[in-house]
């Protein structure tokens, strides 16, 4: 599991001009999967299922 980050550089994950994350392959927004045991949150593509790591 890669950090948004990397997938941003990568091109894996695409950002809009009003700060929203997509999926590049199946284009879908990505929703968030919040784990209180966690550092960070879990962004999830519900299309496809692949997640990233987005730390605060």
């Amino acid at each position: 599991m890669d950090s948004v980050r990397k997938a941003l550089r990568s091109g894996d994950v695409e950002k809009d001009s009003y700060g929203r994350l997509s999926c590049s392959h199946c284009e879908e927004e990505l929703a968030t999967d919040n784990d209180p045991d966690e550092i960070g949150k879990q962004r999830v593509c519900p299309e496809c299922g692949r997640s990233w790591t987005e730390l605060s």
